[in-house]
Formats: structure tokens, sequence, C-alpha cells
């Protein structure tokens, strides 16, 4: 398995992440009714929340894009450092959303979305 194949995996454990970050250490979490509960939150827990609904988004152009790179004979140097960038870009994003650092937050995000459309124009030119 390829390093950006490993990234496509920590990639899917990030909106997860997230969501444990909403419910650490918060004694009145209904977990009867987990997404109602998180619905209702207020400051960096609905943040977080928010980080990780967007962090389900941003997998499925990621994870395509790596896909893609590998399906069309990318070079696997450049393919394994983008996905690692992508990595330490989304943690940032997390981290700015958490923080409630939101025009950081955005730029982090262009940067992550950039990364992964990067990825698609990555297969030789043919013919």
């Amino acid at each position: 398995m390829t390093v950006a194949l490993y990234c496509v995996m920590v990639a899917s454990i990030l909106p997860i992440l997230a969501t444990g970050m909403a419910k650490w250490g918060f004694r009145g979490f209904d977990n009867h009714q987990p997404r109602e509960w998180l619905a209702r939150q207020q400051g960096w827990r609905a943040r977080a929340n928010a980080a990780q609904q967007n962090s389900w988004e941003a997998l499925a152009i990621f994870a395509a894009g790596v896909f893609a790179a590998h399906l069309a004979g990318a070079p696997r140097s450049t393919v394994d450092a983008i996905a690692v960038a992508f990595i330490f870009v989304r943690l940032a994003y997390l981290v700015c959303y958490v923080r409630d650092w939101s025009t950081l937050r955005s730029l982090v995000w262009a940067v992550g979305l950039g990364l992964s459309l990067s990825l698609y124009f990555l297969a030789p030119q043919r013919g």
C-alpha cells in the first residue's frame, strides 16, 4: 500500500476525531440520540461537529483524487507528498475550526481543496 493510500485511511479517521472532540468530557452527552445532541451544541463543540461534517465532504474529493492519480500512473512520490500535505492541512483546518480562527480556517480549507484537485492533474500527458 502506498503512503497516499494510508493518507486516505487517515483522512477517513479525521471526521471521527472531530466528533470525538465534540463529545469529549461532556457529562450530558446523550448516546441515545447523538446527532440531535450534537446539533444542539454551541461554541467549540458545535465547531468541532461542523469540522466533522466538512471533513466527510473533503474526504470524497481527496480519496477520489488519490485513486485517479494512482490509476493514471502519476508519479508515486508526488502523489504521496500531496497526500501527506493534505493530511497536515486538514489537521490545521480542524484546529482552526475548533479555535474559531475563521479567516485562517477558510484559507487552510482552500489549500486543502487545491491539494485534492491537484491530484487529478498529475496524470502523464499522452499524445
